[in-house]
């Protein structure tokens, strides 16, 4: 159990990581937004040959690659939505059970699914050399489309972390210090 247990916490390093890469896709993100704004009300100049367009479309890749980023570590940090009206009063062996249950019914289906009908809409549109439907838009639109099979792929490894900590919360062999990430605290 312990090697699983290891196993998990490195997932869950990965996916910390990786959304700190997220946050600076945040913080570009506000930083683009405001020049977006001097240079339209202003009149200041362009740089590197981009247009409106292209700096428009790229907030919302920017904004895309955030979401993207970040999903897999908030779920293992207990940042989604839960429904704990009944939850709460379980037993910590019960919410073990509901979590483990959960991943197995829907995470890792959902995750899979979506891994598996993204990558080709991806591969698709990097073989059509697709490009933005404006005129003057950013071209490379894979990269964006192909947010969509990261962001199930990040999923699917927080799912993978979970499965495993709350299989040993489940055994009773559950670290106190993962038991917050496994199946939330007291509110």
């Amino acid at each position: 159990m312990e090697t699983l247990l290891g196993f998990s916490r490195l997932l869950d390093r990965f996916l910390g990581t990786v959304a700190k890469f997220g946050g600076w896709a945040g913080v570009i993100l506000v930083v683009v937004v405001c020049y977006d704004v001097v240079a339209r009300y202003f009149g200041v100049p362009k740089p590197f040959g981009l247009n409106s367009t292209m700096i428009q479309e790229s907030e919302y890749w920017f904004h895309s690659y955030l979401i993207v980023l970040v999903i897999g570590y908030g779920y293992i940090r207990q940042a989604h939505v839960r429904i704990d009206l009944l939850r709460e009063t379980l037993s910590d062996s019960k919410k073990y059970w509901i979590e483990f249950c959960g991943v197995i019914a829907f995470l890792l289906p959902y995750s899979i699914l979506g891994i598996w009908l993204s990558l080709p809409y991806t591969i698709n549109s990097f073989n059509q050399g697709e490009i933005s439907k404006s005129q003057n838009g950013l071209s490379n639109i894979w990269m964006l489309k192909g947010g969509l099979v990261i962001l199930f792929i990040l999923l699917l490894l927080a799912a993978i972390s979970q499965l495993i900590k709350s299989y040993a919360g489940i055994r009773g062999q559950l670290p106190q210090e993962m038991k917050q990430m496994t199946i939330g605290g007291d509110h």
